[in-house]
């Protein structure tokens, strides 16, 4: 493996270590410590920008070793084509030197795609577990704000208004019961006034 290849193999090596710490579950503390050192480190910072360059080589690599692989595979279809159009023409040794490069191509097409892809999902897990973390940074200060009871002048008015309405309900409640009693009473004397009218004769 040329020199390139072996720091893109080193690199996604890295990739596989970092997004193993990534999904540790680590307390909660140390987890933020350690977020709050990557997001704010300058040197971190210079880290990613030079890494960014890098992956720009690597995608370089990538499109060039799959134009290799693609090469490759036209030569040795034609290479099979030969050797059924006249076998002797294509010695063994041929063929295994282009199954030999057809092989190294699209390991280096695999190792700098499998790179480039670790990259995406490293950044995008780095992203939601920073979008967790600040989350859980607000559910936590809703909680501590819960505890607390503070004098909001919005909710005092809702509160005198909601009493109110409460004293205008209650009141509504008596007048309706006492105009079921009078109904009750008025209903009742009428009903004694028709159980003691006389018969009328004809």
């Amino acid at each position: 493996m040329t020199l390139y290849y072996t720091l893109v193999f080193v690199l996604l090596m890295g990739e596989m270590a970092m997004f193993m710490l990534l999904i540790l579950p680590l307390p909660y503390t140390i987890k933020r410590k350690l977020f709050t050192f990557i997001s704010e480190s300058p040197i971190v910072a210079k880290i990613q920008y030079w890494m960014k360059i890098t992956f720009v080589f690597i995608l370089i690599l990538f499109i060039d070793s799959v134009n290799r692989v693609y090469r490759v595979q036209v030569e040795l279809g034609l290479t099979s084509e030969n050797a059924k159009n006249n076998p002797a023409a294509v010695m063994g040794h041929e063929r295994l030197e282009v199954q030999a490069r057809k092989f190294y191509s699209q390991r280096n097409m695999y190792l700098c795609g499998f790179t480039l892809f670790l990259s995406l999902i490293l950044n995008r897990t780095y992203v939601m577990i920073l979008e967790v973390m600040e989350l859980e940074d607000r559910l936590r200060a809703f909680e501590s704000n819960k505890n607390r009871v503070t004098a909001d002048p919005e909710k005092e008015r809702l509160k005198k208004e909601l009493a109110s309405k409460e004293t205008d309900l209650e009141t509504l409640k008596k007048q309706c019961e006492g105009l079921q009693r009078e109904y009750n009473n008025l209903s009742d004397k009428v009903t004694d006034g028709q159980g003691t009218e006389p018969k009328k004769t004809k």
